[in-house]
């Protein structure tokens, strides 16, 4: 096939999955603040796609790891040709829009580098995948960074609740604190995790276009995306959070209901602040997967919240088996795309007519918490009781000392 159609084809479904990005973890960002009343839905929305816009053009070095690091291409490493990239992304789009659709918690990242990992692997052997970049920079992260913005947003709920008790200076009885400065301080702090958003994620798709141009020779071996490359891709995720961020969106009131200001700007605090350390260091993250420890930390950070392990696995299950399954699809469709040009034809032809059929079945079905992203799921795995349970919990507590 023309090596100019494929690496055409490529960009424009590297594209696409940007846009699927966007919509799939508008919620990172947003969840929280809608869910205290802190900002609108619409203005929300539109907030973070302005700022996954601009964030996109402040750091390129998790493109750099995507594009040289993860893969090994050029002269001393194994060959990724355009076909290989084009079926790697193939498999991360069915992924996605697959999980999307469950409401299966997963990572857009983590389907990308699976399905590259999964597709590089068949086409060009083991060879062709630089497995100390991916452990370093991919899987290490992917266990440490969820834990440490957990750590973060417990200690600072924790802080925060500490900081902003008040008590009668004669009875000494706890007084109401309703804590509005902080629902005010999370339109900034969301905000911040809307632009860290975009110094992270849409780096993957910058580093995945960078990376068929130098496999087709048209860009040199270790140089960064291009401004042209930079743009689209900051434009694709933008358009993906305004637009899909509606379906999601409408399903977080339920989940994180819960959610206190205080705790929202502490989730959402930590979760920008783990994402900006990441994309400094080139650490390609699942900024779903930080999004949820945040969530989760800050809601064990307030007193009498208890955990449900069992959507708290669930959580967990979405994470482990996204990078494997998004491989094997990967894969599947390198091994159709390596068949020749009929090959190639058919995967493609594949892949749109299932990407179709799960934006037709998404349309048919009620929004509902079934088809949730993993902050609303982290969201419900925090269950905090009532006032007048934890009142009961308190008495009896007393009545136990006493």
């Amino acid at each position: 096939m023309d090596l100019t159609v494929v690496v055409v084809l490529v960009v424009v479904i590297a594209l696409f999955f940007d846009f699927t990005n966007g919509f799939h973890d508008t919620a990172n960002a947003m969840a929280t603040p809608i869910a205290t009343g802190a900002i609108t839905p619409r203005v929300a929305v539109a907030t973070a796609a302005v700022l996954n816009l601009v964030g996109a053009f402040l750091s390129t070095e998790v493109a750099k790891t995507v594009s040289g690091g993860i893969l090994r291409e050029g002269d001393g490493g194994a060959a990724v040709h355009p076909e290989l990239i084009f079926a790697g992304l193939l498999g991360a789009i069915v992924w996605n829009m697959l999980t999307w659709l469950l409401g299966l918690p997963s990572s857009s990242s983590h389907a990308l580098f699976g399905g590259l990992i999964g597709a590089a692997i068949v086409g060009s052997g083991f060879g062709a995948v630089n497995f100390p970049v991916v452990v370093s920079k991919v899987i290490l992260p992917a266990l440490l960074a969820p834990a440490v913005a957990g750590l973060s947003a417990f200690l600072c709920t924790r802080l925060a609740y500490a900081l902003t008790r008040r008590y009668d200076a004669e009875s000494g009885e706890k007084l109401t604190q309703r804590r509005r400065g902080f629902k005010y301080g999370q339109i900034f702090s969301s905000s911040l995790v809307a632009l860290s958003h975009g110094t992270n994620d849409a780096q993957k798709t910058m580093g995945v276009i960078t990376l068929v141009l130098i496999a087709a020779g048209l860009q040199p071996t270790g140089t960064g995306p291009e401004l042209w490359v930079i743009a689209a891709c900051a434009l694709a995720i933008a358009l993906g959070t305004y637009a899909g961020g509606w379906r999601i969106i409408r399903t977080l009131g339920a989940g994180l209901t819960d959610v206190k200001p205080a705790q929202g700007f502490s989730a959402e605090t930590s979760t920008a602040a783990a994402i900006l350390a990441s994309s400094h260091l080139g650490f390609a993250l699942s900024t779903t997967q930080v999004a949820s420890g945040s969530v989760i930390g800050s809601g064990l950070g307030r007193r009498g919240a208890g955990v449900r392990w069992g959507t708290a696995g669930r959580i967990v299950v979405g994470w482990v088996l996204t990078l494997p399954a998004a491989g094997i699809v990967g894969a599947i469709a390198a091994w159709g795309a390596d068949l020749g040009t009929a090959g190639f034809i058919i995967v493609t032809v594949l892949a749109v007519g299932f990407i179709a059929v799960m934006f037709v079945r998404a349309s048919r079905q009620r929004v509902s918490h079934e088809n949730a992203l993993e902050v609303h799921a982290a969201g419900t795995a925090v269950d905090i009781p009532p006032k007048s349970r934890r009142r009961e919990l308190a008495r009896a507590s007393r009545e136990r000392r006493s």
